[in-house]
């Protein structure tokens, strides 16, 4: 007899996705996606466009007030970012 090694669906999924190179962008658009959980929906409603470059995420806000209140909050917003997904996929936050 001879003995199957089995492995489940989402083992085989995540090694596919890491061989092909779609792991970091998959995890960078997560990262986009779950700024309004973690930020709250008031903040993310002033929020402009968001993108990743070299582990650090830019986000544009448009009220002053709101931008110096995340610009301090930038290492907590970070950690609960990367919690959120699971990985270490960004570095920093740059507010503008």
């Amino acid at each position: 007899m001879f003995r199957r090694e089995v492995k489940s669906i989402s083992d085989l999924l995540n090694k596919y996705l890491r061989a092909e190179g779609f792991e970091t962008p998959l995890l960078q658009k997560r990262v986009i996606d779950s700024w309004e959980k973690v930020v709250g929906r008031t903040v993310a409603s002033y929020t402009g466009e968001k993108f990743i470059k070299n582990q650090t995420l830019f986000v544009k806000i448009v009220n002053p007030a709101l931008r110096q209140d995340l610009s301090m909050m930038r290492s907590q917003i970070v950690k609960r970012l990367n919690a959120e997904v699971g990985a270490m996929v960004i570095a920093d936050l740059r507010i503008y």
